[in-house]
């Protein structure tokens, strides 16, 4: 029987660079409340939202990667045809095939890397990720591209109250590269299939596309059900992430969970207990949620404005549509 030759990967990973892109287009609470009936006061004080990002037709799915890639590889000091693999996680591409990473690989100037779409909700970041750092490790690519991006103005209904305020459009990228020591912890991840209606698009683009129904799908959520689970079972799987890397609460200096709800966020820092010297990351106040594209856009700024410093020991976490979760800890680029 003939022996397979093993794989000659890297001993571990890490991410080398981040870039983002945020839409031109403003989008203050203002507009939001001439489609429902609500205030800014509430709007704020429910999700600490107070403004969002919305691309405009040029801004597609496509163009903000490449331009939150561009960033990522020149912060990461490689070339665009060293990147063997790109990894695009969102909900938010209508074309059902050829993968939109494709595209992005193409005109990114790789040299034929692997490319793939995955849909992940919220937590697809953390999935890429996880999918990296296994694809350097096993040796089938020296650098790869992660990607979170959305336009999830095309899916948010202007007049239900319960989300209208929420999306925001957005493209998130990190290149993840060799590491000669431990720089991307264990991932603790999983999903609640039983939890699905939660967190839905309202119909099949079948019954749409039939004339079953006349609106345009949309995502909707149950608020409270979201929530709880949230507060409660992921701050649970944050624990699970920071016993996985070995370290505890007191070694963390960076806090980036998934950028829902400002509400969410706090509950999750008392939760977990995180001291007041922890950076907690707070993008959704000015970008919304924005899906996979959350983790590195708050990333990303995190780093810009200085925040957050490289070699900083940060633990990311990601849930939602699913419901599905991911959460590891990092050393910042």
């Amino acid at each position: 029987m003939a022996k397979i030759k093993p794989s000659k990967g890297a001993p571990y990973a890490r991410i080398l660079g981040v870039g983002g892109y945020r839409p031109t287009r403003i989008v203050p609470n203002e507009v939001i409340l001439e489609t429902i009936d609500s205030s800014d006061e509430w709007i704020r004080s429910r999700s600490g939202i107070q403004t969002r990002h919305w691309a405009n037709d040029e801004e597609t799915v496509a163009a903000m990667s490449i331009e939150a890639s561009g960033k990522a590889i020149a912060d990461a000091g490689i070339s665009a045809e060293q990147i063997g693999g790109v990894i695009v996680s969102t909900v938010s591409h209508f074309k059902q095939t050829p993968a939109v990473a494709t595209e992005i690989a193409d005109k990114l100037g790789t040299n034929k890397a692997a490319a793939f779409d995955i849909s992940a909700g919220c937590a697809g970041f953390g999935y890429g990720l996880t999918l990296a750092k296994g694809m350097i490790v096993e040796g089938s690519a020296e650098y790869v591209l992660v990607i979170g991006v959305e336009r999830l103005s095309d899916l948010t209904d202007l007049e239900d109250r319960a989300t209208a305020f929420l999306f925001g459009d957005g493209a998130g990228a990190v290149v993840v590269g060799p590491a000669q020591e431990p720089a991307i912890g264990p991932t603790v991840w999983g999903s609640e299939g039983d939890k699905s209606e939660t967190i839905k698009q309202t119909v099949p683009w079948t019954d749409y596309r039939s004339g079953e129904v006349a609106k345009f799908p949309a995502i909707t959520q149950e608020g409270q059900a979201v929530f709880r689970w949230a507060v409660f079972e992921m701050a649970k799987v944050a624990k699970e992430a920071l016993d996985a890397a070995g370290i505890s609460a007191d070694d963390l200096d960076v806090f980036i969970p998934h950028q829902a709800n400002e509400r969410i966020i706090d509950s999750m820092v008392k939760t977990l207990k995180l001291p007041e010297s922890v950076t907690v990351a707070r993008d959704v106040r000015t970008t919304g949620n924005t899906s996979a594209a959350s983790i590195p856009l708050a990333m990303e700024r995190l780093l810009a404005t200085g925040e957050a410093k490289s070699g900083d020991t940060a633990l990311v976490i990601g849930f939602g549509a699913g419901l599905v979760y991911a959460a590891t800890v990092v050393t910042l680029p």
